[in-house]
Protein backbone atom coordinates (compact mmCIF):
# COMPACT_ATOMS: atom_id res chain seq x y z
CA UNK A 1 0.00 0.00 0.00
CA UNK A 2 2.73 2.45 0.98
CA UNK A 3 4.62 2.00 -2.27
CA UNK A 4 2.06 4.33 -3.86
CA UNK A 5 1.27 8.01 -3.37
CA UNK A 6 -2.37 7.87 -2.30
CA UNK A 7 -2.80 11.50 -1.23
CA UNK A 8 -5.07 12.56 -4.10
CA UNK A 9 -7.24 9.45 -3.67
CA UNK A 10 -7.43 10.08 0.08
CA UNK A 11 -8.70 13.61 -0.46
CA UNK A 12 -11.39 12.43 -2.87
CA UNK A 13 -12.55 9.70 -0.48
CA UNK A 14 -12.69 12.14 2.43
CA UNK A 15 -14.71 14.67 0.40
CA UNK A 16 -17.50 12.13 -0.09
CA UNK A 17 -17.46 11.09 3.56
CA UNK A 18 -15.64 7.78 3.18
CA UNK A 19 -12.56 6.47 4.98
CA UNK A 20 -9.40 8.10 3.67
CA UNK A 21 -7.43 4.94 4.60
CA UNK A 22 -5.30 7.04 6.91
CA UNK A 23 -5.84 4.61 9.78
CA UNK A 24 -5.62 1.38 7.79
CA UNK A 25 -2.32 0.07 9.19
CA UNK A 26 -3.69 -2.67 11.45
CA UNK A 27 -6.12 -4.10 8.82
CA UNK A 28 -4.99 -2.90 5.40
CA UNK A 29 -6.77 -5.34 3.07
CA UNK A 30 -10.03 -5.29 5.02
CA UNK A 31 -10.00 -1.48 4.99
CA UNK A 32 -9.60 -1.44 1.21
CA UNK A 33 -12.39 -3.98 0.81
CA UNK A 34 -14.71 -1.89 2.98
CA UNK A 35 -14.11 1.29 0.94
CA UNK A 36 -14.49 -0.54 -2.38
CA UNK A 37 -17.71 -2.17 -1.19
CA UNK A 38 -19.18 1.19 -0.16
CA UNK A 39 -18.16 2.78 -3.47
CA UNK A 40 -19.75 -0.09 -5.36
CA UNK A 41 -23.01 0.29 -3.45
CA UNK A 42 -23.03 4.08 -3.89
CA UNK A 43 -22.38 3.94 -7.62
CA UNK A 44 -24.51 0.87 -8.42
CA UNK A 45 -21.52 -1.08 -9.72
CA UNK A 46 -22.05 -4.83 -9.51
CA UNK A 47 -19.87 -6.64 -7.00
CA UNK A 48 -17.10 -8.65 -8.59
CA UNK A 49 -14.59 -11.17 -7.36
CA UNK A 50 -11.88 -8.53 -6.88
CA UNK A 51 -13.03 -7.73 -3.37
CA UNK A 52 -15.05 -9.27 -0.62
CA UNK A 53 -17.68 -7.74 1.59
CA UNK A 54 -15.93 -7.24 4.96
CA UNK A 55 -17.48 -7.49 8.39
CA UNK A 56 -16.71 -5.42 11.49
CA UNK A 57 -14.94 -8.30 13.23
CA UNK A 58 -12.55 -8.69 10.33
CA UNK A 59 -11.66 -4.98 10.31
CA UNK A 60 -11.02 -4.97 14.07
CA UNK A 61 -8.95 -8.15 14.04
CA UNK A 62 -5.64 -6.34 13.56
CA UNK A 63 -6.13 -4.17 16.64
CA UNK A 64 -7.08 -7.25 18.66
CA UNK A 65 -3.93 -9.10 17.56
CA UNK A 66 -1.75 -6.12 18.53
CA UNK A 67 -3.46 -5.90 21.91
CA UNK A 68 -2.91 -9.62 22.48
CA UNK A 69 0.76 -9.40 21.48
CA UNK A 70 1.26 -6.44 23.82
CA UNK A 71 -0.24 -8.34 26.75
CA UNK A 72 2.01 -11.32 26.05
CA UNK A 73 5.08 -9.07 25.97
CA UNK A 74 4.44 -6.68 28.86
CA UNK A 75 1.65 -8.30 30.88
CA UNK A 76 -1.59 -6.69 32.08
CA UNK A 77 -2.23 -2.98 32.58
CA UNK A 78 -2.56 -1.68 36.14
CA UNK A 79 -6.06 -0.69 37.27
CA UNK A 80 -7.30 2.11 34.97
CA UNK A 81 -3.93 2.74 33.35
CA UNK A 82 -3.54 2.44 29.60
CA UNK A 83 0.24 2.71 29.62
CA UNK A 84 3.04 0.22 29.89
CA UNK A 85 6.03 1.96 31.47
CA UNK A 86 9.57 0.60 31.18
CA UNK A 87 12.20 2.04 33.53
CA UNK A 88 15.98 1.67 33.27
CA UNK A 89 17.13 0.41 36.66
CA UNK A 90 19.92 2.26 38.47
CA UNK A 91 22.51 0.52 40.64
CA UNK A 92 20.60 1.91 43.63
CA UNK A 93 17.68 -0.41 42.85
CA UNK A 94 19.98 -3.36 43.61
CA UNK A 95 20.20 -2.27 47.26
CA UNK A 96 17.08 -0.15 47.82
CA UNK A 97 14.06 -2.46 47.88
CA UNK A 98 11.70 0.31 49.00
CA UNK A 99 12.46 2.25 45.81
CA UNK A 100 11.76 -0.77 43.61
CA UNK A 101 8.47 -1.46 45.38
CA UNK A 102 7.45 2.20 45.03
CA UNK A 103 8.22 2.05 41.28
CA UNK A 104 5.81 -0.85 40.85
CA UNK A 105 3.18 0.91 42.94
CA UNK A 106 3.52 4.02 40.78
CA UNK A 107 2.93 2.00 37.62
CA UNK A 108 6.18 0.52 36.26
CA UNK A 109 5.36 -2.64 34.28
CA UNK A 110 8.82 -3.44 32.87
CA UNK A 111 12.23 -3.11 34.54
CA UNK A 112 15.12 -2.64 32.10
CA UNK A 113 18.60 -3.86 33.06
CA UNK A 114 21.29 -2.44 30.79
CA UNK A 115 24.01 -5.08 30.50
CA UNK A 116 26.48 -2.38 29.45
CA UNK A 117 26.71 -1.43 33.13
CA UNK A 118 27.31 -3.17 36.45
CA UNK A 119 27.74 -6.96 36.79
CA UNK A 120 25.93 -10.20 37.53
CA UNK A 121 25.80 -9.61 41.29
CA UNK A 122 24.10 -6.23 40.83
CA UNK A 123 21.70 -7.62 38.20
CA UNK A 124 20.76 -10.50 40.50
CA UNK A 125 19.97 -8.09 43.34
CA UNK A 126 17.80 -5.95 41.06
CA UNK A 127 15.89 -9.00 39.83
CA UNK A 128 15.39 -10.29 43.38
CA UNK A 129 13.99 -6.90 44.45
CA UNK A 130 11.61 -6.80 41.47
CA UNK A 131 10.35 -10.33 42.12
CA UNK A 132 9.85 -9.56 45.81
CA UNK A 133 7.95 -6.36 44.96
CA UNK A 134 5.76 -8.30 42.51
CA UNK A 135 4.87 -10.73 45.28
CA UNK A 136 4.12 -8.05 47.86
CA UNK A 137 2.17 -5.68 45.59
CA UNK A 138 0.40 -8.30 43.48
CA UNK A 139 1.50 -6.41 40.38
CA UNK A 140 3.24 -7.90 37.37
CA UNK A 141 6.55 -6.47 36.17
CA UNK A 142 8.49 -7.93 33.25
CA UNK A 143 12.31 -7.85 33.34
CA UNK A 144 14.08 -6.82 30.14
CA UNK A 145 17.81 -7.56 29.96
CA UNK A 146 19.35 -5.37 27.30
CA UNK A 147 22.43 -6.88 25.61
CA UNK A 148 24.95 -4.07 25.25
CA UNK A 149 26.28 -4.70 21.77
CA UNK A 150 29.73 -3.52 20.76
CA UNK A 151 31.04 -0.72 22.96
CA UNK A 152 31.97 2.10 20.60
CA UNK A 153 33.01 4.84 22.98
CA UNK A 154 35.75 7.36 23.59
CA UNK A 155 38.67 6.08 25.64
CA UNK A 156 40.32 7.32 28.82
CA UNK A 157 41.79 10.82 29.13
CA UNK A 158 45.05 11.72 30.85
CA UNK A 159 44.50 12.83 34.43
CA UNK A 160 45.66 16.12 35.86
CA UNK A 161 47.72 16.24 39.04
CA UNK A 162 45.60 14.91 41.92
CA UNK A 163 44.62 18.26 43.41
CA UNK A 164 41.10 19.16 44.52
CA UNK A 165 39.98 22.78 44.36
CA UNK A 166 37.66 23.36 47.31
CA UNK A 167 35.68 26.48 46.41
CA UNK A 168 34.02 28.91 48.78
CA UNK A 169 31.00 30.90 47.62
CA UNK A 170 31.57 34.53 46.68
CA UNK A 171 29.31 37.42 45.76
CA UNK A 172 29.69 39.52 42.62
CA UNK A 173 32.32 41.67 44.35
CA UNK A 174 34.46 38.66 45.22
CA UNK A 175 33.61 38.74 48.92
CA UNK A 176 33.33 35.29 50.51
CA UNK A 177 29.76 34.74 51.68
CA UNK A 178 29.77 30.99 52.39
CA UNK A 179 32.31 28.27 53.12
CA UNK A 180 33.16 25.40 50.81
CA UNK A 181 32.37 21.85 51.89
CA UNK A 182 33.72 18.34 51.32
CA UNK A 183 33.52 14.95 53.02
CA UNK A 184 36.27 13.02 54.77
CA UNK A 185 35.60 9.30 54.64
CA UNK A 186 37.21 6.31 56.32
CA UNK A 187 35.50 4.00 53.78
CA UNK A 188 34.92 5.26 50.23
CA UNK A 189 33.04 2.07 49.34
CA UNK A 190 30.15 3.43 51.41
CA UNK A 191 28.51 6.78 50.68
CA UNK A 192 25.59 8.73 52.08
CA UNK A 193 22.63 8.85 49.70
CA UNK A 194 21.98 12.59 49.76
CA UNK A 195 25.37 14.12 49.04
CA UNK A 196 27.36 14.73 45.87
CA UNK A 197 30.21 16.49 47.66
CA UNK A 198 33.80 15.51 46.87
CA UNK A 199 35.10 12.76 49.15
CA UNK A 200 38.69 12.43 50.39
CA UNK A 201 39.79 9.22 52.10
CA UNK A 202 41.38 9.44 55.55
CA UNK A 203 43.12 6.82 57.69
CA UNK A 204 40.97 5.10 60.28
CA UNK A 205 43.27 6.35 63.04
CA UNK A 206 42.46 9.96 62.14
CA UNK A 207 38.76 9.15 61.74
CA UNK A 208 38.54 7.91 65.35
CA UNK A 209 40.02 11.17 66.70
CA UNK A 210 37.68 13.56 64.85
CA UNK A 211 34.78 15.32 66.52
CA UNK A 212 32.59 18.33 65.72
CA UNK A 213 34.56 21.55 66.14
CA UNK A 214 37.98 19.98 65.63
CA UNK A 215 40.24 21.50 62.98
CA UNK A 216 42.71 20.17 60.44
CA UNK A 217 45.45 22.55 59.31
CA UNK A 218 47.24 22.11 56.01
CA UNK A 219 49.44 23.95 53.54
CA UNK A 220 47.72 23.90 50.16
CA UNK A 221 49.33 23.76 46.71
CA UNK A 222 49.53 27.56 46.58
CA UNK A 223 51.49 27.52 49.86
CA UNK A 224 48.64 29.03 51.79
CA UNK A 225 47.62 27.89 55.25
CA UNK A 226 44.10 26.56 55.26
CA UNK A 227 41.91 25.18 58.04
CA UNK A 228 39.34 22.42 57.58
CA UNK A 229 36.70 22.54 60.28
CA UNK A 230 34.86 19.38 61.26
CA UNK A 231 31.17 20.33 61.11
CA UNK A 232 29.32 17.11 61.92
CA UNK A 233 29.24 13.35 61.51
CA UNK A 234 27.30 12.14 58.45
CA UNK A 235 27.57 8.46 59.34
CA UNK A 236 29.78 6.08 61.27
CA UNK A 237 32.50 6.57 58.64
CA UNK A 238 32.00 10.09 57.18
CA UNK A 239 32.52 13.67 58.38
CA UNK A 240 31.25 16.89 56.83
CA UNK A 241 34.08 19.44 56.62
CA UNK A 242 34.07 23.17 55.80
CA UNK A 243 36.72 25.66 54.76
CA UNK A 244 36.19 29.42 54.85
CA UNK A 245 38.54 30.11 51.93
CA UNK A 246 39.39 28.48 48.63
CA UNK A 247 41.89 25.64 49.04
CA UNK A 248 43.90 23.54 46.59
CA UNK A 249 44.23 20.24 48.44
CA UNK A 250 46.81 17.74 47.15
CA UNK A 251 46.29 14.00 47.30
CA UNK A 252 48.03 12.54 50.37
CA UNK A 253 48.94 15.94 51.79
CA UNK A 254 49.92 16.37 55.42
CA UNK A 255 47.34 17.69 57.89
CA UNK A 256 47.71 18.68 61.54
CA UNK A 257 44.84 17.82 63.84
CA UNK A 258 44.04 20.52 66.40
CA UNK A 259 41.53 19.09 68.90
CA UNK A 260 39.38 21.31 71.06
CA UNK A 261 40.92 22.22 74.39
CA UNK A 262 38.86 21.25 77.44
CA UNK A 263 39.37 21.45 81.20
CA UNK A 264 40.94 17.99 81.19
CA UNK A 265 42.90 18.10 77.95
CA UNK A 266 45.21 20.46 76.15
CA UNK A 267 45.59 21.08 72.45
CA UNK A 268 47.97 18.37 71.33
CA UNK A 269 48.62 18.62 67.58
CA UNK A 270 48.94 15.33 65.74
CA UNK A 271 50.13 14.90 62.18
CA UNK A 272 48.45 12.65 59.59
CA UNK A 273 48.29 12.30 55.85
CA UNK A 274 45.08 12.44 53.87
CA UNK A 275 44.39 9.44 51.65
CA UNK A 276 45.10 9.42 47.94
CA UNK A 277 42.57 10.33 45.25
CA UNK A 278 42.76 10.55 41.48
CA UNK A 279 43.08 13.78 39.55
CA UNK A 280 40.41 15.08 37.18
CA UNK A 281 40.74 14.37 33.44
CA UNK A 282 42.46 17.16 31.53
CA UNK A 283 40.12 19.37 29.56
CA UNK A 284 39.85 18.69 25.83
CA UNK A 285 37.73 21.38 24.23
CA UNK A 286 36.78 21.18 20.57
CA UNK A 287 35.42 23.91 18.33
CA UNK A 288 34.22 23.85 14.75
CA UNK A 289 37.26 23.66 12.45
CA UNK A 290 39.51 21.95 15.01
CA UNK A 291 41.27 18.63 14.33
CA UNK A 292 40.92 15.48 16.43
CA UNK A 293 42.96 12.31 16.07
CA UNK A 294 41.01 9.13 16.81
CA UNK A 295 43.51 6.56 18.07
CA UNK A 296 43.54 3.04 19.46
CA UNK A 297 42.11 2.58 22.93
CA UNK A 298 45.45 2.11 24.73
CA UNK A 299 46.46 5.74 24.06
CA UNK A 300 45.04 8.16 26.63
CA UNK A 301 43.42 11.32 25.31
CA UNK A 302 45.14 14.72 25.47
CA UNK A 303 44.30 18.25 24.33
CA UNK A 304 46.02 19.89 21.38
CA UNK A 305 49.60 21.14 21.81
CA UNK A 306 50.74 24.50 20.49
CA UNK A 307 54.10 26.24 20.22
CA UNK A 308 54.82 29.46 22.09
CA UNK A 309 53.87 31.31 18.92
CA UNK A 310 50.51 29.56 18.70
CA UNK A 311 51.36 27.09 15.93
CA UNK A 312 49.68 23.69 16.25
CA UNK A 313 52.23 20.99 17.10
CA UNK A 314 49.88 18.05 17.74
CA UNK A 315 46.10 17.93 17.42
CA UNK A 316 43.94 16.76 20.29
CA UNK A 317 43.52 12.99 20.39
CA UNK A 318 41.20 10.44 22.00
CA UNK A 319 41.06 6.64 21.92
CA UNK A 320 38.28 4.45 20.52
CA UNK A 321 37.32 1.48 22.71
CA UNK A 322 36.97 -0.77 19.66
CA UNK A 323 40.19 0.17 17.92
CA UNK A 324 39.79 -2.10 14.88
CA UNK A 325 36.99 0.06 13.46
CA UNK A 326 39.48 2.88 12.78
CA UNK A 327 40.97 0.87 9.91
CA UNK A 328 37.55 0.68 8.26
CA UNK A 329 37.04 4.44 8.11
CA UNK A 330 37.52 6.31 4.85
CA UNK A 331 38.02 10.00 4.09
CA UNK A 332 34.76 11.92 3.78
CA UNK A 333 32.81 9.68 6.16
CA UNK A 334 31.04 11.31 9.09
CA UNK A 335 31.68 10.66 12.78
CA UNK A 336 29.44 11.74 15.63
CA UNK A 337 30.53 11.93 19.27
CA UNK A 338 28.55 12.10 22.53
CA UNK A 339 25.01 11.72 21.15
CA UNK A 340 25.72 14.17 18.36
CA UNK A 341 27.11 17.00 20.48
CA UNK A 342 30.24 16.89 18.32
CA UNK A 343 30.16 16.21 14.57
CA UNK A 344 33.23 15.46 12.45
CA UNK A 345 34.34 14.16 9.07
CA UNK A 346 37.30 11.87 8.39
CA UNK A 347 40.08 13.84 6.68
CA UNK A 348 42.64 11.07 6.33
CA UNK A 349 43.90 7.84 7.84
CA UNK A 350 47.43 7.97 9.26
CA UNK A 351 49.74 5.58 11.06
CA UNK A 352 48.51 7.05 14.34
CA UNK A 353 44.80 6.77 13.61
CA UNK A 354 41.98 8.64 11.85
CA UNK A 355 42.38 12.42 11.61
CA UNK A 356 38.99 14.09 11.97
CA UNK A 357 37.91 17.65 11.19
CA UNK A 358 35.25 19.00 13.56
CA UNK A 359 32.28 20.16 11.51
CA UNK A 360 29.65 20.63 14.22
CA UNK A 361 29.95 22.00 17.77
CA UNK A 362 28.08 24.64 19.69
CA UNK A 363 29.51 28.19 19.76
CA UNK A 364 32.30 28.37 22.31
CA UNK A 365 33.17 24.72 21.84
CA UNK A 366 32.27 21.40 23.46
CA UNK A 367 34.29 19.56 26.10
CA UNK A 368 35.23 16.03 25.06
CA UNK A 369 34.79 13.39 27.76
CA UNK A 370 35.77 9.74 28.06
CA UNK A 371 33.20 6.92 27.79
CA UNK A 372 30.97 8.85 25.37
CA UNK A 373 29.31 7.23 22.37
CA UNK A 374 30.89 7.15 18.91
CA UNK A 375 28.67 6.79 15.82
CA UNK A 376 29.87 6.06 12.29
CA UNK A 377 26.70 6.28 10.16
CA UNK A 378 28.51 6.14 6.79
CA UNK A 379 30.82 3.24 7.62
CA UNK A 380 30.26 -0.50 7.31
CA UNK A 381 32.01 -1.53 10.51
CA UNK A 382 31.70 -5.27 9.72
CA UNK A 383 31.06 -6.13 13.34
CA UNK A 384 29.22 -9.29 14.40
CA UNK A 385 25.75 -8.61 15.76
CA UNK A 386 26.62 -10.20 19.11
CA UNK A 387 29.86 -9.48 20.94
CA UNK A 388 31.66 -12.00 23.13
CA UNK A 389 30.33 -10.14 26.17
CA UNK A 390 26.78 -10.34 24.78
CA UNK A 391 27.02 -14.12 24.57
CA UNK A 392 28.28 -14.35 28.15
CA UNK A 393 25.52 -12.01 29.36
CA UNK A 394 22.97 -14.04 27.41
CA UNK A 395 23.83 -17.07 29.59
CA UNK A 396 22.57 -15.16 32.63
CA UNK A 397 19.69 -13.38 30.88
CA UNK A 398 18.30 -16.61 29.45
CA UNK A 399 17.76 -17.90 32.98
CA UNK A 400 16.54 -14.71 34.68
CA UNK A 401 14.95 -12.30 32.18
CA UNK A 402 11.42 -12.19 30.74
CA UNK A 403 12.52 -10.32 27.59
CA UNK A 404 15.84 -10.02 25.73
CA UNK A 405 16.80 -6.61 24.31
CA UNK A 406 18.89 -6.77 21.12
CA UNK A 407 21.07 -3.67 20.67
CA UNK A 408 22.17 -2.54 17.20
CA UNK A 409 20.30 -5.28 15.33
CA UNK A 410 20.43 -4.47 11.62
CA UNK A 411 19.32 -7.49 9.60
CA UNK A 412 17.09 -10.55 9.72
CA UNK A 413 20.28 -12.65 9.86
CA UNK A 414 21.14 -10.87 13.13
CA UNK A 415 17.75 -11.83 14.56
CA UNK A 416 18.19 -15.42 13.43
CA UNK A 417 21.61 -15.59 15.10
CA UNK A 418 20.24 -14.36 18.43
CA UNK A 419 17.30 -16.76 18.17
CA UNK A 420 19.73 -19.63 17.55
CA UNK A 421 21.85 -18.66 20.55
CA UNK A 422 18.74 -18.47 22.72
CA UNK A 423 17.70 -21.93 21.48
CA UNK A 424 21.08 -23.31 22.61
CA UNK A 425 20.25 -21.96 26.07
CA UNK A 426 16.69 -23.35 25.96
CA UNK A 427 15.29 -19.82 26.00
CA UNK A 428 13.42 -19.76 22.68
CA UNK A 429 10.18 -18.83 24.45
CA UNK A 430 11.60 -15.49 25.60
CA UNK A 431 10.50 -12.51 23.45
CA UNK A 432 13.09 -10.35 21.70
CA UNK A 433 12.89 -6.56 21.52
CA UNK A 434 14.75 -5.39 18.43
CA UNK A 435 16.32 -2.01 19.14
CA UNK A 436 16.25 0.11 15.98
CA UNK A 437 19.28 2.37 16.34
CA UNK A 438 20.88 2.68 12.90
CA UNK A 439 19.96 3.77 9.38
CA UNK A 440 20.60 0.23 8.16
CA UNK A 441 18.16 -1.17 10.74
CA UNK A 442 15.48 1.26 9.55
CA UNK A 443 15.90 0.15 5.94
CA UNK A 444 15.83 -3.54 6.88
CA UNK A 445 12.96 -3.36 9.39
CA UNK A 446 10.33 -4.83 6.99
CA UNK A 447 12.56 -7.88 6.45
CA UNK A 448 13.26 -8.16 10.18
CA UNK A 449 9.57 -8.06 11.03
CA UNK A 450 8.32 -10.35 8.26
CA UNK A 451 11.10 -12.86 8.91
CA UNK A 452 10.29 -12.96 12.63
CA UNK A 453 6.49 -13.15 12.49
CA UNK A 454 5.18 -16.55 13.43
CA UNK A 455 8.65 -17.71 14.46
CA UNK A 456 9.36 -15.63 17.54
CA UNK A 457 7.64 -13.20 19.87
CA UNK A 458 9.00 -9.79 18.93
CA UNK A 459 8.78 -6.16 19.99
CA UNK A 460 10.52 -3.09 18.56
CA UNK A 461 12.25 -0.28 20.45
CA UNK A 462 12.62 3.06 18.70
CA UNK A 463 15.96 4.08 20.23
CA UNK A 464 15.72 7.72 19.32
CA UNK A 465 19.11 8.74 20.75
CA UNK A 466 21.31 6.81 18.36
CA UNK A 467 18.76 7.16 15.57
CA UNK A 468 18.89 10.94 15.85
CA UNK A 469 22.68 10.81 15.48
CA UNK A 470 22.44 8.48 12.47
CA UNK A 471 19.57 10.25 10.70
CA UNK A 472 19.56 13.80 12.06
CA UNK A 473 16.79 15.26 14.22
CA UNK A 474 14.67 16.40 11.27
CA UNK A 475 14.71 13.00 9.58
CA UNK A 476 14.11 11.29 12.94
CA UNK A 477 10.85 13.20 13.42
CA UNK A 478 9.60 11.60 10.20
CA UNK A 479 11.10 8.13 10.67
CA UNK A 480 9.71 7.58 14.18
CA UNK A 481 6.22 8.02 12.72
CA UNK A 482 6.90 5.55 9.91
CA UNK A 483 8.27 2.98 12.35
CA UNK A 484 5.11 3.22 14.43
CA UNK A 485 2.93 2.67 11.34
CA UNK A 486 5.00 -0.23 10.05
CA UNK A 487 4.96 -2.03 13.40
CA UNK A 488 1.21 -1.49 13.73
CA UNK A 489 0.75 -3.15 10.33
CA UNK A 490 2.75 -6.12 11.60
CA UNK A 491 0.81 -6.06 14.93
CA UNK A 492 4.11 -5.75 16.80
CA UNK A 493 4.33 -3.74 20.06
CA UNK A 494 6.58 -0.67 20.09
CA UNK A 495 8.68 0.82 22.89
CA UNK A 496 9.14 4.60 22.59
CA UNK A 497 12.57 5.27 24.12
CA UNK A 498 15.25 7.87 24.89
CA UNK A 499 14.96 11.11 26.89
CA UNK A 500 11.25 10.85 27.68
CA UNK A 501 10.67 13.28 30.59
CA UNK A 502 14.45 13.28 31.07
CA UNK A 503 14.49 16.52 33.07
CA UNK A 504 11.71 15.23 35.31
CA UNK A 505 13.64 12.04 36.15
CA UNK A 506 16.97 13.80 36.68
CA UNK A 507 16.00 17.24 38.04
CA UNK A 508 12.42 16.88 39.24
CA UNK A 509 10.85 19.23 36.71
CA UNK A 510 10.15 18.70 33.01
CA UNK A 511 9.92 21.31 30.28
CA UNK A 512 6.78 21.91 28.24
CA UNK A 513 8.33 20.34 25.10
CA UNK A 514 9.09 17.21 27.10
CA UNK A 515 5.44 16.85 28.09
CA UNK A 516 4.46 17.28 24.43
CA UNK A 517 6.92 14.54 23.50
CA UNK A 518 5.47 12.30 26.23
CA UNK A 519 1.99 12.91 24.79
CA UNK A 520 3.20 11.72 21.37
CA UNK A 521 4.65 8.63 23.03
CA UNK A 522 1.11 7.55 23.95
CA UNK A 523 0.77 6.03 20.47
CA UNK A 524 3.36 3.38 21.34
CA UNK A 525 2.49 0.30 23.41
CA UNK A 526 5.25 1.01 25.97
CA UNK A 527 7.25 4.11 26.93
CA UNK A 528 10.72 3.96 28.44
CA UNK A 529 12.04 6.26 31.16
CA UNK A 530 15.69 6.58 32.05
CA UNK A 531 16.99 6.40 35.60
CA UNK A 532 17.21 9.45 37.84
CA UNK A 533 16.73 10.61 41.46
CA UNK A 534 13.15 11.72 40.71
CA UNK A 535 12.09 8.60 38.81
CA UNK A 536 8.94 8.11 40.92
CA UNK A 537 7.70 11.57 39.93
CA UNK A 538 8.53 10.83 36.29
CA UNK A 539 6.55 7.55 36.31
CA UNK A 540 3.53 9.28 37.82
CA UNK A 541 3.69 12.19 35.36
CA UNK A 542 4.13 9.90 32.35
CA UNK A 543 1.15 7.71 33.23
CA UNK A 544 -0.97 10.80 33.83
CA UNK A 545 -0.11 12.20 30.39
CA UNK A 546 -0.66 8.89 28.58
CA UNK A 547 -4.00 8.19 30.26
CA UNK A 548 -5.23 11.66 29.32
CA UNK A 549 -4.01 11.40 25.73
CA UNK A 550 -5.54 7.98 25.17
CA UNK A 551 -8.96 9.46 25.94
CA UNK A 552 -8.42 11.52 22.80
CA UNK A 553 -6.39 9.25 20.55
CA UNK A 554 -5.59 5.58 19.95
CA UNK A 555 -2.71 5.22 17.54
CA UNK A 556 -3.76 7.65 14.72
CA UNK A 557 -7.47 7.32 15.47
CA UNK A 558 -8.87 10.53 16.96
CA UNK A 559 -11.41 9.81 19.68
CA UNK A 560 -14.07 12.51 19.95
CA UNK A 561 -14.54 12.63 23.68
CA UNK A 562 -16.75 15.55 24.76
CA UNK A 563 -14.68 18.69 25.12
CA UNK A 564 -14.88 20.63 28.37
CA UNK A 565 -14.25 24.32 28.79
CA UNK A 566 -15.68 27.17 30.74
CA UNK A 567 -17.21 30.26 29.20
CA UNK A 568 -16.96 33.28 31.47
Amino acid sequence: MRQYDLRETQEKLALVGLSSLGRAESSVLDSFDAVIDLLARATGVESSQTWKRPDINSINSGSKVLKKNTAELFGPFYENNTAHVMVTMSVETAFNYKLVKAMLEKGMTCARINCAHDDVSVWQNIISNVRKAESETGRSCRILMDLAGHKLRTGDIVLESPVYHLKSKKDKNGTIVASGYLILSADLSKTTEDSNLFRIPIPFGLHKLLSPGACLELMDMQHKRRVLKIEKSLSSYEWLVSCEKDAYIASGCEVILQKLETQNTKKIPQTFNLGHFAGEPVKIKLEKGDSLLLTEDSIQGKPAEYSSSGVLIRPAHIGCTLSKVIGRLEPGQSVWIDDGKIGAVVEKITGQGALLKITSAKPGGVRLHSDRGLNFPDTDLQLPALSEKDLIDLDFASCHADIIGFSFVETLADMEWLAAEMAKRRASALPIIAKIETNKAVKNLPDILLGSLGRHKVGVMIARGDLAVELGNIRLAEIQEELLWLCEAAHIPVVWATQVLESMAKKGKASRPEFTDAAMAARAECVMLNKGPYILDAIEALINVINRMQEHQRKKFSRLRALHWQIS
